[in-house]
């Protein structure tokens, strides 16, 4: 990994980082356990079970009978799994293969789902009506150089009145160093408008290699995050840390029960893993 002043302008990061999650979709088609949504009608993902436990006291009924639009949705396992808790949703990704995929398997479920191909910075132009929710889990925004932008996305596909939700990947982890025998830094927290370039030909799931290994991602600090989100007109109703992940980061981390990841302790009260935000549209 790279953390030297790159140049790289956003049209280039954006493609670099399409042809990688273009060539992650066959490997995570293969490695998500979607036989467990083949082989259970009910069966959620793990992230959206920890998500809807989270939205329960915003959402008294859950998002049973709601218009949900997911940002950044990959292969649709989450927003799928959504849909099965009784929303209707609408996935957005700007990776066409993902979409495919997502595409397939909704079909092969019997599950009702709009897919819109988009940069989640344009999704407002793309995406039709509004919404409900708008839900972005996990992993997210560091794939994205102009958080006022994607605030301002968000903000637009809301409904006066309803809610987003965001978990992601807490800054303070992507700041250490995944390699270090302990919580070490090794990375910049702060944004400075260059992304940090990665070469890795695994990807955080199955055992396959990825052709295309390059990735460019943006630190972004949680300043910066509920700044964002203030700046577009969202009202903060709930911010939180969590000491878990969907995946392992650093190889110090043990696999829990349910599949999630955490540090074993003492490091799990250390380092938070995780931030979760929910905000309003007011009127």
């Amino acid at each position: 990994m790279s953390d030297a002043q790159t140049g790289i302008g956003w049209d280039e990061a954006r493609a670099v980082n399409l042809a990688n999650w273009e060539a992650r979709v066959p490997l995570h088609v293969a490695a998500y356990g979607l036989d467990a949504m083949r082989d259970d009608p009910s069966h959620l993902s793990q992230v959206v079970r920890t998500d809807l436990a989270a939205l329960g006291p915003f959402l008294a009924d859950g998002v049973a009978g709601l218009d949900v639009c997911h940002l950044q949705c990959h292969i649709g396992t989450d927003t799928l799994s959504l849909a099965r808790a009784g929303a209707r949703v609408t996935g957005v990704d700007f990776s066409p293969s993902a979409l495919a995929a997502a595409a397939d398997l909704a079909e092969e479920l019997g599950l009702a789902a709009t897919w819109v191909q988009t940069d989640v910075l344009d999704a407002a132009a793309a995406v039709r009506g509004d919404f409900d929710l708008v839900y972005t889990s996990i992993g997210t925004i560091t794939w994205l150089a102009d958080l006022d932008r994607w605030a301002a996305q968000v903000h637009a596909l809301l409904r006066p009145g309803a809610l987003f939700y965001l978990r992601d990947g807490h800054p303070a982890l992507y700041a250490l160093d995944e390699s270090a025998d302990g919580l070490v830094t090794g990375y910049r927290y702060f944004p400075n408008g260059e992304p940090l370039e990665w070469v890795e030909e695994s990807t955080y799931v199955g055992d396959g290699v990825v052709s295309s290994p390059r990735t460019l991602e943006y630190p972004h600090s949680l300043a910066e995050v509920m700044t964002a989100l203030l700046a577009a007109g969202l009202a903060i109703e709930a911010f939180d840390e969590g000491d878990t992940l969907p995946w392992r980061v650093s190889p110090l981390m043990e696999e829990l029960q349910n599949g999630d990841f955490a540090y074993p302790a003492p490091l799990r009260e250390r380092i938070p893993t995780t931030f979760t935000v929910v905000a309003r549209r007011p009127g």
